[in-house]
């Protein structure tokens, strides 16, 4: 079998090029709505001494504007949230959370997370703020 080296090489394969794209594409586009969680609240400033950094495994409790208990985006009743945060103390005694509660909620609804928190065991509680500016 002869190579032919006079013969120039006109043609450029772009098939692999083009199937990197795709998948970078791929990648880029679940990573950007894996990292969207929870749901959307008006959380109060707090001071800079309020800033913590978020630990890996850290449950988020949401209460929205008008009382209603979320957590990890899906809406419980004080008593599922119980039952819950209850199996999570079983698995890792020390799970974190965080009770995410919008500006305008009752204070009555983030009392009552916390008591619900406290009755399980449930020692490492945060409550998120906004930055100070």
């Amino acid at each position: 079998m002869q190579v032919q080296d006079d013969k120039p090489y006109d043609d450029i394969n772009i098939t692999p090029m083009l199937d990197l794209a795709y998948v970078l594409l791929v990648i880029f586009i679940l990573m950007c709505t894996a990292s969207v969680q929870g749901m959307k609240v008006n959380t109060p400033k707090g001071s800079e001494a309020t800033k913590s950094l978020a630990e890996k495994g850290t449950k988020a409790i949401t209460i929205n504007p008008s009382g209603a208990v979320f957590m990890e985006a899906t809406p419980v009743s004080l008593q599922e949230l119980e039952s819950r945060l209850g199996a999570l103390k079983a698995g890792n005694p020390n799970v974190p959370v965080v009770i995410r509660g919008d500006r305008v909620a009752q204070y009555q609804a983030v009392m009552d997370v916390m008591n619900v928190c406290g009755r399980v065991g449930i020692t490492t509680v945060g409550i998120a703020t906004k930055a100070a500016k």
